[in-house]
């Protein structure tokens, strides 16, 4: 049997073919907007918090606040090869507000960088939605061994942590490079390129 169209006899098989075509094209379209839309988003750090070095809380405190006990943690935990650093960083994501779609980022693996030396890595797998005009916190949970990435004595270690927990120091270079993964109609699309969405200078 065939279905007329614009004066053409169609077979339901040619008719089913093109409706296929002209959904992948939409969803193309679709996703090609929405890519755009993540690549425009802006993202910043707006802050480190809750940082931890050795489990001691270096947000709440400043260096002649160290005490004796907390110093002598420090150098237990350097000399038995493992010196815990723990941090949170604070980030956000704006999406222009002439942007018509919706930038929705659905995971992002991720490195830290303190100084331009590599640290660790991982992966934020909870959806972050950026609605145009609108800007959007998030959060990195980021733990790491210290002494594995730098050098230095007791207190050059302490005053590379607290210089990243904003109380005092020369300051540290923090660099956050992702590979973003955003959901559209076809599925999950992953970039083929590491971007680097934040570099700042916190402390000092």
């Amino acid at each position: 049997m065939t279905k007329s169209v614009r004066g053409f006899d169609c077979p339901r098989s040619w008719l089913a073919a093109v409706a296929l075509a002209a959904s992948v094209v939409t969803g193309s379209c679709t996703t090609f907007q929405q890519i755009v839309a993540l690549r425009q988003v802006e993202f910043r750090l707006d802050g480190v918090t809750d940082v931890r070095l050795a489990g001691i809380h270096l947000s709440r405190a400043v260096s002649h606040d160290l005490t004796l006990v907390d110093v002598s943690r420090v150098a237990s935990a350097m000399s038995s090869g493992d010196l815990p650093l723990d941090l949170r960083l604070v980030l956000s994501g704006e999406n222009p507000a002439d942007n018509p779609t919706e930038a929705r980022l659905v995971r992002m693996d991720w490195t830290l960088l303190l100084d331009d030396t590599e640290t660790v890595s991982g992966v934020l797998d909870e959806p972050v939605s950026f609605p145009p005009g609108d800007r959007r916190p998030f959060s990195l949970g980021v733990s790491l061994n210290l002494v594995d990435f730098v050098d230095g004595n007791v207190r050059e270690l302490v005053d590379l942590a607290q210089a990243v927990a904003g109380q005092g120091g020369d300051g540290t270079e923090v660099a956050v490079r992702v590979t973003p993964t955003v959901d559209t109609p076809l599925g999950p699309i992953r970039y083929s390129e590491t971007i680097t969405l934040v570099r700042t200078q916190v402390g000092g």
